[in-house]
């Protein structure tokens, strides 16, 4: 554990405000402190009112903000006068406190504080850090996990039994830290929580932190408690089977009621945590942190019996909702992180960062229970204390709060040809409504295309059956399923007359605009039945079906017959609830074929400026690559459901079409 503080980089931050940012960032790059938006920091900044009045204001982490990338913006004001009067009332509610930390900000856009704004305030330095870091959670997740801290720090930290977050929390820190702190105290540990640090300057706050979890690091190592002996030749798992992937996201989307992504991680650390020969026993404790449950569950499901896994989360709801006062109602029993010899290490979420973060957190899960095996053994906090936080009031109200997601959220789809055009467009429109989407072109540039956790771009030539089921390997292995296929892929060669036309050209144009969407639909097909919401594709037809050209008898035939393809997949497909439907589109030349070379020549073929050309439509309108992106994901969402078997022309208006 190294300081990370720039003294050059530090002086781009001008101002206590600004320096908290920076060091806050500091901590928020190292996943071994704090992950997805755990940890807080604060930092106390007197400042004058719109009254012209002096005021203390705690500037603290406000909720939804990331240490990793957090701006100004991201802390919330709040009076201190207010919250040190607060701390000392005998009892405040949750939601009362929140309510009294937003009413009492001295700025109405800023983010609701944290819910240890109080906690910070009652802390006497200027800069407050708090982290969860794995050494210190490690140490404190073991049978003696009290006495080695104090072994390790002496009375250096102040040292709180756990408690969750909240009012309670900071009124029993405000009384321990009142009673016990003294000119060397550099911070305080929360038992099961995390750890504070503290100073009057954002540097030494922040090398605080470092210091402290440095020596909790360097214990575990002089006690042969820090290396992890994952053997790099553990078998593997086998080639994995995408339908029985496929089979179990359906199944737990079924529990969950909506579509889930489900990732699969065959990493070596996680094969090796899943072959554990005490898996059953070191993996059921509970989570390493209770923070965690929120994003993880309490317990991670041992082989694939989701049923089995519902019917112990009722029971554990059952016996812990009786123990608290509140009203509560359950939540939903899929697991968020299945262990599997033949899958390895799934994690599950409504979208494929929510499923990415689970992993994350897992991943670090692991190194904690190992450490805490060799430094003696894992022991997590009872069920009640996860219980508690599961069912928070707080959490509770953020769910009722929680507005209508994205209409494709936690499904999967798959796209080709879609590096350029219409293809690219889908991806887009895809991703904009929330969908997870595998995107196959044969263009390179297609694995880079998009920065985002819910896109897999794969360069693949989908005339290659072996390309083509590695393909579909990999998205299922990423996403976990396939809820909507756009059939896209295609080639237009250059206007040919039939007396012209060889075997080889029309061969190609065949193989690429119909065989290959035979293949795609056959492979698929076992994918698509067990979308959660019924499966759905739309094939990318041409106005040339209903209305050929000249010197296009390839590209019209072959459009010709995949919509004769689609058409009867929608009588053979439908009572495995599978939609199937085409659009016809003309004349989009934000494509690849359609260069300025190409429309300045056809245009002046038909006497036409190149606007007269694009809109030479009835409704004298231009059809762009997004519009018929779009209109792909109406016949994909809820306003078609009832409809499949059906053929859209997108084209403006097309004369010998109507």
């Amino acid at each position: 554990m190294n300081s990370l503080w720039n003294q050059q980089e530090s002086l781009a931050y001008q101002g206590d405000l600004a320096l908290r940012v920076y060091t806050s960032r500091l901590l928020g790059k190292d996943p071994s402190l704090v992950l997805h938006g755990g940890g807080n920091t604060s930092v106390k900044i007197s400042e004058k009112n719109i009254l012209g009045e002096q005021e203390d204001i705690l500037y603290v982490k406000g909720s939804g903000w990331d240490l990793a990338t957090i701006e100004t913006g991201g802390f919330s004001p709040v009076r201190m006068q207010h919250l040190l009067k607060l701390a000392k009332l005998p009892r405040l509610s949750d939601l009362q406190m929140v309510n009294e930390l937003r009413t009492h900000m001295t700025l109405a856009s800023a983010p609701t504080p944290s819910v240890e704004a109080i906690l910070h305030a009652i802390i006497p330095y200027k800069f407050v850090d708090h982290t969860h870091a794995d050494a210190i959670v490690t140490i404190t997740n073991t049978e003696d996990g009290l006495e080695r801290i104090k072994e390790i720090y002496g009375d250096r930290v102040v040292v709180i039994p756990y408690i969750m977050p909240g009012f309670d929390l900071a009124r029993l820190c405000a009384e321990r830290f009142e009673a016990e702190v003294h000119d060397h105290t550099m911070g305080m540990v929360l038992l099961n929580h995390g750890i504070f640090s503290f100073a009057n300057d954002a540097q030494t706050a922040y090398e605080n932190m470092i210091s402290l979890v440095n020596e909790a690091e360097e214990y575990l190592q002089s006690h042969n408690a820090w290396a992890i002996d994952i053997d790099k030749n553990i078998s593997q798992p086998a080639s994995i089977n995408r339908h029985t992937i496929a089979r179990l996201r359906a199944d737990a989307s079924q529990i969950y009621s909506k579509p889930l992504i489900l990732s699969c991680h065959t990493d070596n650390k996680a094969t090796a945590f899943i072959k554990n020969g005490n898996i059953d026993v070191i993996s059921q404790q509970g989570p390493a942190t209770p923070d965690h449950v929120i994003r993880t569950k309490r317990l991670p499901l041992l082989g694939r019996d989701l049923n089995g896994y519902a019917e112990q989360y009722k029971t554990y709801f059952s016996e812990q909702s009786v123990k608290i006062s509140e009203d509560v109602s359950m939540l939903d029993q899929a697991p968020r992180v299945i262990l599997d010899d033949e899958l390895g290490m799934c994690t599950l979420g409504q979208s494929a960062k929510d499923a990415d973060i689970v992993a994350d957190i897992y991943q670090h899960t692991i190194d904690i229970i190992l450490r805490s095996e060799l430094l003696g053994g894992y022991k997590a906090l009872p069920a009640s204390d996860i219980f508690a936080v599961e069912y928070w009031e707080l959490e509770q109200a953020k769910l009722k709060r929680t507005g209508n997601p994205p209409e494709f959220v936690g499904e999967i789809a798959l796209v080709t040809g879609a590096a350029s055009g219409i293809g690219k467009a889908c991806v887009n429109s895809l991703l904009q409504r929330g969908a997870a989407v595998v995107a196959v072109d044969i263009n390179p540039g297609i694995t880079d295309q998009v920065k985002n956790p819910s896109y897999l771009g794969l360069c693949c030539d989908i005339t290659d059956m072996g390309q083509l089921s590695a393909c579909l390997d990999k998205g299922i292995q990423r996403f976990g399923g396939l809820d909507m296929l756009i059939l896209n892929a295609g080639i237009f060669p250059g206007g040919k007359r039939i007396e012209s036309l060889g075997d080889d050209e029309w061969d190609k144009v065949m193989r690429i605009n119909l065989d290959v969407n035979l293949t795609l639909l056959r492979e698929c097909h076992p994918l698509l039945k067990l979308a959660p919401n019924g499966a759905r594709v739309v094939c990318i037809g041409s106005k040339n079906v209903p209305a050929p050209g000249p010197g296009a008898a390839a590209y019209s035939t072959s459009k010709a017959a995949l919509n004769q393809l689609a058409r009867v997949a929608a009588l053979e497909w439908g009572e495995d609830n599978i939609r199937i439907n085409t659009l016809h589109p003309d004349a989009v030349f934000d494509t690849g074929i359609w260069t300025e070379e190409v429309l300045q020549s056809r245009a002046k073929h038909y006497g036409m400026s190149i606007h007269e050309y694009k809109t030479k439509n009835i409704l004298h309108t231009e059809i762009s690559s997004t519009d018929v992106a779009e209109m792909a994901c109406e016949m994909c969402g809820s306003l078609f459901a009832k409809t499949t078997g059906a053929q859209i022309p997108i084209d403006g208006g097309n004369d010998r079409v109507i």
